[in-house]
């Protein structure tokens, strides 16, 4: 899988990664992580921070030991602004709001979190861009960073992010769903989906460091950018 290189300098290193590319390794090691691309290329390389498998958009990585401590500490801060796109189920009632809800790792041992008491403190704040009524467009900001944040806060809001495995109902995005008179082409044996991967991205990231103001974009892949179009002419 191909990645783009959206800034770099000699102590940082900004993509945007494409959804399908796991971050950094996985336990079992057998796949191809976007760290290890890095890593031999440049050698060292320092994790800063996660996407998920299926988020595509911005990631920053550190080229030194230095740096990944400074960006480390602007995360855990939070003196960092990320900012993430996502489609949801359902039309989302209010259309901006926050919610404050502890996450911890869920006992099933799968790597799946959930809203507990004794979890970590998460705050996410959303914003509908669109309301297409059965599903919205979603800006969220994360003022936290727990694994699977938002669509946990999604899952509880009682809107999980669309072909979400882990929090939804994990369903491809077909086009008869929304089109009334929908007709298979005489090429097509099967309708093919639309997406059939998380629909979230993560689009911005803002901070300082040194003094210096970076603000950083990855714009809103083919595969989103399909589904609104779609949405938008059939809802």
């Amino acid at each position: 899988m191909k990645y783009e290189v959206i800034f770099e300098n000699d102590y940082m290193i900004i993509l945007n990664k494409p959804s399908g590319l796991l971050s950094i390794p996985d336990r079992e090691g057998k796949e191809v992580s976007l760290k290890q691309l890095l890593q031999e290329k440049y050698g060292e390389i320092f994790t800063v921070h996660r996407l998920d498998r299926a988020t595509s958009g911005v990631i920053v990585f550190a080229k030194d030991e230095s740096t990944h401590k400074q960006l480390s500490q602007l995360f855990e801060n939070r003196e960092t602004e990320k900012i993430y796109y996502g489609l949801v189920h359902g039309s989302v009632s209010p259309a901006n709001g926050k919610i404050e809800e502890p996450i911890a790792l869920h006992p099933s041992g799968n790597s799946k979190m959930f809203i507990h008491q004794k979890g970590k403190p998460s705050l996410t704040e959303y914003e509908v861009l669109e309301d297409f009524k059965r599903f919205s467009w979603v800006k969220f900001k994360i003022l936290t960073g727990r694994t699977h944040q938002i669509r946990v806060h999604a899952q509880f809001m009682g809107h999980s992010i669309v072909c979400d495995e882990l929090y939804g109902d994990g369903q491809p995005f077909f086009l008869s769903s929304i089109k009334k008179k929908y007709n298979l082409s005489k090429s097509e044996l099967e309708e093919r989906s639309i997406l059939a991967r998380l629909a979230l991205h993560s689009a911005s990231l803002k901070f300082n460091l040194n003094d210096e103001d970076y603000f950083f974009e990855a714009p809103i892949p083919k595969d989103l950018r399909a589904l609104l179009q779609q949405l938008r002419k059939l809802i």
